[in-house]
């Protein structure tokens, strides 16, 4: 069951009550991801001081006014009209002083708003320390042996996607401009294949959803991706709208602004869509074939969960996303993100990369990530507990089931045959029409 809550009745972002009473364990945390994440938290402590204050001066003003007007009653029954007269213009001034009150209180409100959303998650205990990438934690390697390699498997996929007639980037980039691909014949067919298997497996329990490819400026800002990477994303600015980055900007506010029942959680989405990126930051980075593109198909999993629920519900969320690459063929990697590493969000991440032998290099083809109340916060998802009927905010998880352009590059080195053939994965057979070899 679903209640709309009072609009504006939850705070945005880190609770700022949990800087007021313990502002040295949150500033703490976020020193765990480095001092980028710091800036603004001094002066959140400082505008919230004020905003007590003021509030507190227009809720005295207000019980004033709330007597003067009493009184103006008591003396209009009297027949007391002079003096009712004089209180009268005394609550007029005043009103107008409550007034100026309240819109500097909804100022230093917005202005701590502004502040609370550009402060990253705190990370949660368990997650490793450390400054960046180079300290994150491998906790396991599946299927990975250099040595069982051939030379035909050493060829990128860019040069065996080219000579298949499946991967058509210089036609792409004619259409597009760079960093834009295109499948054709069976690689399209792979595409399309991965995403549905992904769907397939996970029918069991996520419901289904195709949402919208575009949102609202407040669906990008719910889940942390505005107003930190603006500059990733692509902005239709005549519209105020946006191109969604991942079907978790759209899934995560589903339930923005509603109350759920305690007994309905946890709640879980899947969705293909797909992808854009402006990729602002690659600058100088590996962007050949498919390892950084503007534009790809992912299928998402995601979930709403209470804070008890939420530790089992990630540990189901990697499971599902590993076993699908395992069953794809693909050696890889699980790592345990360093907090210094996180994403802005998250409170805690698992990614998961596959080895590619043509390009020899690890590639992150999912990151698992709770992000505990943070997105919820922001979107004011809340659950009402059964045990009192309190409200709490719920915690969002997600992962990708199954991103293309790079689990597609994995794929088809890995599985290049002696004679320049790509054997299909048996879990993949059902969608390819009774091929199960892509040749030229």
């Amino acid at each position: 069951m679903v209640r709309k809550p009072a609009p504006g009745s939850v705070a945005a972002m880190i609770d700022v009550r949990r800087i007021r009473s313990d502002y040295d364990g949150v500033y703490a945390a976020l020193a765990r991801r480095g001092m980028d994440a710091l800036p603004g938290l001094a002066e959140v402590r400082e505008l919230d001081e004020q905003l007590r204050k003021v509030a507190a001066k227009r809720d005295q003003t207000r019980a004033q006014i709330k007597e003067l007007s009493n009184q103006v009653a008591h003396l209009h029954r009297k027949g007391d009209r002079e003096e009712a007269a004089a209180l009268q213009a005394e609550s007029r001034e005043l009103g107008e002083h409550e007034k100026r009150l309240s819109v500097e209180a909804d100022d230093l409100r917005n202005q701590i708003r502004e502040l609370l959303l550009r402060i990253p998650n705190l990370p949660a205990d368990d997650c490793p320390d450390g400054e960046d990438e180079n300290d994150n934690v491998e906790l396991r390697r599946v299927g990975y042996d250099p040595e069982t390699y051939g030379s035909h498997q050493r060829v990128p996929h860019w040069e065996i996607g080219a000579e298949l007639g499946i991967l058509d980037i210089e036609r792409a980039v004619k259409l597009s401009g760079s960093m834009f691909t295109m499948f054709r014949q069976q690689g399209a067919v792979l595409a399309r294949a991965l995403c549905q298997a992904a769907l397939d497996r996970n029918s069991d329990v996520f419901e289904e959803i195709r949402p919208p490819s575009v949102v609202l400026t407040e669906t990008m800002i719910s889940t942390g991706h505005l107003p930190k990477f603006a500059d990733e994303a692509y902005q239709i600015e005549r519209d105020d709208l946006w191109l969604i980055p991942t079907a978790e900007v759209p899934l995560t506010s589903l339930g923005r602004d509603e109350i759920l029942d305690e007994g309905d959680l946890p709640l879980r989405y899947m969705a293909y869509t797909p992808c854009f990126r402006r990729e602002a930051g690659s600058a100088g980075r590996d962007t050949r074939g498919l390892l950084r593109v503007h534009e790809f198909d992912k299928v998402e999993i995601l979930a709403y969960t209470t804070p008890d629920q939420s530790a089992a519900v990630h540990a189901e969320l990697l499971a599902r996303a590993e076993s699908m690459i395992a069953d794809l063929g693909l050696a890889y990697r699980v790592i345990d993100l360093c907090a210094g590493d996180l994403g802005n969000s998250a409170a805690r991440t698992f990614d998961i990369e596959v080895y590619a032998p043509g390009c020899d290099k690890w590639l992150e083809v999912s990151s698992v990530s709770w992000f505990s109340d943070y997105q919820a916060r922001r979107a004011n998802i809340r659950y009402r507990r059964a045990e009192d009927r309190r409200t709490e905010i719920v915690h969002t998880l997600n992962g990708s089931a199954l991103a293309v352009p790079r689990v597609w590059a994995a794929l088809v080195e890995t599985h290049r045959q002696p004679d320049g053939s790509i054997r299909i994965p048996e879990v993949l057979h059902p969608y390819f029409r009774g091929a199960t070899t892509i040749s030229k």
